[in-house]
């Protein structure tokens, strides 16, 4: 039995959109795992049978991000959230200090848990223009002896994205990288720790992500809670304890999609496609729609504008809700509006929605 043909134009920034292949593939194992006789929620994660789902997945993450050899994948829980404390409490020894570039409420989470475990500072900051834009890579002001430098690859409630990375040479570069990860080609080795939360490109929520250095978990502090040492995880292949198997199932699936559709390269293009239809309807309305952030800044994955009213905008919401369009309203922290065109987002979505804007436009001029 396939899923309904009926789909929303579902543009939530998270937990987001699922590839439709991916949801009837899990719809038709749900019951009977490839002949287990259990659905795949029921199997014990030390069965042969989940270890090559897991084993699996892990694999193909590497294939796909060309991670190499030297980092360890890891499946852990908790969201991003979490690792907003692991990372300091794992890497932020006594006497060192870390850089955080501060780029949105994400950045600032991220920051303020840091506090809590040590010396930490801001190695840039777009605070005071609203967050409109990312730093250019030499006004980040770093030391040449800090634990790590921290930063946030895209920004989902201001619509702001890296396009390009800083070099920090033997200073450690992390990245929370949840609402961006696997949308395009990037080098893993600029890196000593990225990780994700994975309701936005790699599948539903439960699953945390982490690509790490195997020489940076040799320097991580060993006086912590063993749940929260990645050494621990590292140790045993993300099975120390019960992971969240279904997530870990479908995450997979997410990248063998990936995988079948053309790998990074055709999805960048996709996402380059699907975000310039709603840019354009931005661009030449007049001020009739105003972008968030400015245009070297601008995010493929949450384009975020407001129009030159409120009383529009409040009814450039309610009709687009009317339309089938759900998860335009901006975050709760900034309103606004917002379309989130992660990868599992179709081009038609997006054609669509960029037509609304257009008519809305001519109906309300």
């Amino acid at each position: 039995m396939k899923l309904q043909t009926h789909r929303t134009y579902n543009f939530n920034a998270g937990p987001s959109a699922l590839p439709i292949s991916v949801l009837e593939k899990a719809q038709a194992e749900l019951i009977d795992f490839r002949g287990t006789g259990m659905s795949v929620m029921e199997l014990s994660h030390r069965s042969s049978a989940y270890e090559t789902v897991h084993n699996q997945a892990i694999n193909s993450l590497k294939e796909l991000l060309s991670i190499p050899d030297n980092y360890e994948v890891l499946f852990l829980q908790g969201g991003a959230s979490l690792q907003f404390s692991m990372i300091p409490m794992n890497f932020l020894r006594s006497g060192k200090k870390a850089g955080y570039v501060m780029t949105g409420s994400w950045s600032e989470k991220a920051f303020s848990e840091a506090k809590l475990f040590g010396d930490v500072y801001h190695a840039a900051s777009t605070k005071e223009s609203s967050y409109r834009s990312i730093p250019k890579v030499d006004e980040i002001e770093f030391n040449p002896d800090d634990a790590y430098l921290h930063l946030t690859s895209n920004n989902t409630i201001y619509g702001t994205q890296w396009t390009d990375f800083p070099d920090t040479g033997d200073v450690p570069l992390i990245a929370d990288m949840s609402s961006d990860i696997l949308s395009k080609p990037i080098d893993v080795s600029k890196f000593a720790l990225i990780y994700a939360g994975a309701q936005k490109n790699l599948g539903p929520s439960g699953v945390t992500v982490v690509i790490i250095r195997k020489d940076l978990l040799e320097q991580a502090n060993t006086n912590i809670p063993t749940m929260l040492k990645y050494s621990t995880h590292a140790k045993n292949n993300s099975l120390y304890n019960t992971p969240p198997t279904f997530g870990i199932y479908m995450l997979g699936e997410v990248l063998n999609w990936v995988r079948e559709i053309g790998g990074l390269t055709a999805i960048a293009e996709q996402n380059e496609k699907k975000a310039k239809l709603i840019y354009d309807g931005i661009d030449t309305s007049n001020g009739f729609y105003i972008g968030h952030s400015e245009p070297d800044s601008r995010s493929l994955m949450n384009i975020t504008f407001n129009l030159n009213s409120k009383e529009l905008e409040k009814n450039f919401l309610e009709q687009a809700k009317q339309e089938g369009f759900v998860g335009v309203n901006g975050h709760r922290s900034i309103g606004g509006c917002r379309i989130s065109a992660y990868n599992a987002v179709p081009f038609d979505a997006c054609k669509a929605f960029s037509e609304f804007m257009i008519q809305f436009q001519k109906d309300n001029s």
